[in-house]
């Protein structure tokens, strides 16, 4: 396998958990190679010293997107990608700018032939159950129906190869469940996918069903996933530091020691770092995101996701499918 371009200046503490991940993927038998500065320190490891593609300039967490990738051609993102398209990596993983991440995947290594437009895919954490694909999470703030269906396409087969679910079921993200419930662009949508063949397609579902067991993959526009994604990590964010301040408090200290051994899985399962960032469905080669303030374990666990992706050739499973509707 062709290693993973880890974008190493990428993220608001980049490079320290970038590199520490980078170096524990290796250990995990994950080839990769960093994307940064000649003179980047850190790339000694147990392992050995990491493979390095120089890059001399970075897109900040702050830069317009596409003019960073326009004018900073020597940026590590677009190298990272350019990687990916001529051959030397097998995929590409960032946790900067996600606007730019998204630019230069879809301007360097394309877009699948038939595919509308990319769109994010985020896995929503379900407790005692396989997390909920989420898409869009952000890249398309307006949609169209038809790029709606090939979200929940492209969705069924991510869910299907990360989380080993065999048949995905989908659900269309409304204001009601009945069918007549929505605007006009989901009440299209509905239809369409009610008719479009290899998607097990449940009907509409509301905010409350992302975290049940009730779906597997949740379609809707980018504005309002990325809405949802934020308004969930708030709420849960909110909710941990509140029971965390309660447990440290002296006189439930002993009732917090008892709980937490049941308390932790559930943490695990919850944290953002667990699940390595999202996916960019729809270009031309895995292209993975993570969260500006990913750990070294949040990296490491990207980079294994990217792996895994590389491996069930996702890519070419998804233009397969997208040919066969076009036909």
């Amino acid at each position: 396998m062709l290693p993973v371009a880890i974008d190493a200046m990428g993220g608001d503490h980049a490079p320290s958990p970038n590199l520490a991940g980078a170096h524990a993927a290796v250990a995990d038998g994950i080839p990769v190679v960093l994307v940064g500065p000649a003179d980047l320190a850190g790339r000694d490891g147990p392992g050995g010293t990491l493979d390095l593609i120089e890059a001399s300039e970075v897109i900040g967490m702050h830069d317009d997107p596409a003019a960073g990738v326009r004018k900073k051609k020597d940026s590590t993102l677009v190298r990272a990608a350019e990687a990916v398209r001529d051959g030397k990596a097998s995929a590409m993983i960032s946790a900067g700018n996600t606007g730019a991440t998204m630019a230069a995947a879809l301007l360097r290594m394309g877009r699948i032939k038939g595919v509308k437009r990319p769109a994010i895919a985020t896995p929503i954490p379900v407790p005692g159950s396989t997390p909920t694909v989420l898409l869009d999470a952000g890249a398309n703030a307006e949609v169209q129906a038809d790029w709606l269906v090939q979200f929940a396409q492209m969705g069924s087969i991510f869910a299907r190869h990360r989380f080993d679910i065999a048949n995905p079921r989908v659900g269309l993200l409304s204001i009601g469940e009945e069918s007549t419930k929505g605007d006009s662009l989901r009440k299209e949508t509905n239809e369409l996918l009610a008719a479009t063949p290899g998607i097990d397609f449940v009907g509409n579902v509301e905010g409350r069903d992302i975290m049940t067991d009730e779906i597997d993959v949740c379609v809707t526009d980018g504005f309002t996933g990325n809405v949802v994604l934020k308004t969930l990590e708030g709420g849960m964010k909110t909710v941990i530091s509140a029971l965390l301040e309660a447990f440290d408090a002296p006189e439930y200290k002993e009732h917090a020691d008892a709980l937490m051994p049941a308390l932790l899985p559930l943490y695990t399962s919850l944290s953002p770092d667990t699940y390595g960032g999202a996916i960019l469905l729809g270009v031309d080669g895995v292209c993975i995101i993570s969260h500006g303030s990913s750990s070294a374990d949040a990296m490491r666990n990207g980079i294994g996701v990217a792996r895994d992706m590389v491996e069930h050739r996702i890519t070419d499973e998804i233009t397969t499918a997208i040919a066969a509707t076009r036909d």
